[in-house]
């Protein structure tokens, strides 16, 4: 794949990305040169991570290390993105980052990282489970090579769409935010199920399997939403009693103005 990999924050998402590469044997524990922000995080990779990988706080001298590796994948906070800084002064076409950070945008990272090809990456929670979504836009000059190298680290994990960079805020708030919001949504339609007396636990798993039924319901018979709400909604019937309510209440006007304004926070980020 590469020779070696340099990630410089490892959260969730990194750790997603990252084990799947070394349970299939694409690289290698020793090939991996990561950057923690604090002794904790250190402490705790060396302890329970399932890979010995090496692994440095941004404050030590071995840190540096880093900057020597081709391929450098960048996973830390947006708002601690200006306590980064890149060491070296040698530009090459060889040397790659790709960012995962919401919402900062290529033009940013090539001021940040002016020795590095840049790339935007915006990716979701469910790829923890192999089930992401994640959206690509190149910045210029990339090799196909490189290219390739950026999908292969994704590929085992998510569902890759290649995208023009201006959507990839909406791309962001419909996908990465969205996961917040279903859980919401999973959260106050089981609380619904315990107020007809279900427990909570009961009620949840109901909930949970509705959902995965009627999305398997609109995919495989190819149904539109409207179809879908049409097949279950009859005249006077209870269906229609429920989404009565939920326009009165404008949940859908919500929803709506939910991923606007993710959108328009992840712009505010670039």
């Amino acid at each position: 794949m590469t020779d070696k990999i340099a990630i410089i924050g490892f959260g969730n998402i990194a750790k997603a990305i990252i084990t799947p590469l070394l349970d299939k044997k694409l690289i290698q524990p020793e090939d991996i040169y990561c950057v923690v922000n604090s002794e904790k995080s250190l402490k705790n990779i060396k302890e329970n991570y399932k890979y010995k990988i090496n692994v440095f706080t941004s404050n030590s001298e071995e840190s540096k290390i880093i900057w020597n590796c081709q391929v450098k994948l960048l996973s830390v906070k947006p708002q601690h993105l200006k306590y980064i800084d890149e060491l070296g002064d040698k530009k090459t076409k060889d040397n790659l980052l790709v960012s995962i950070l919401a919402g900062v945008s290529i033009d940013k990272l090539s001021q940040k990282f002016p020795n590095h090809q840049c790339v935007r990456v915006v990716t979701n929670i469910p790829i923890i489970v192999g089930k992401g979504l994640t959206g690509i836009a190149w910045s210029e000059n990339l090799t196909k090579v490189q290219k390739q190298l950026t999908k292969k680290l994704f590929e085992n994990t998510s569902k890759i769409y290649e995208l023009p960079e201006n959507y990839l805020d909406i791309f962001l708030a419909i996908t990465s935010s969205g996961p917040a919001t279903i859980a919401l949504i999973i959260e106050a339609l089981s609380d619904g199920g315990l107020s007809g007396g279900l427990s909570k636990i009961l009620s949840e798993e109901l909930v949970m399997e509705m959902i995965l039924g009627t999305i398997s319901l609109i995919k495989e018979n190819n149904l539109t939403t409207s179809e879908l709400r049409n097949l279950v909604t009859s005249p006077g019937g209870t269906t229609i009693s429920a989404l009565r309510i939920l326009e009165k209440k404008s949940v859908r006007s919500a929803l709506i103005e939910s991923i606007v304004s993710a959108c328009n926070r992840s712009k505010e980020f670039s």
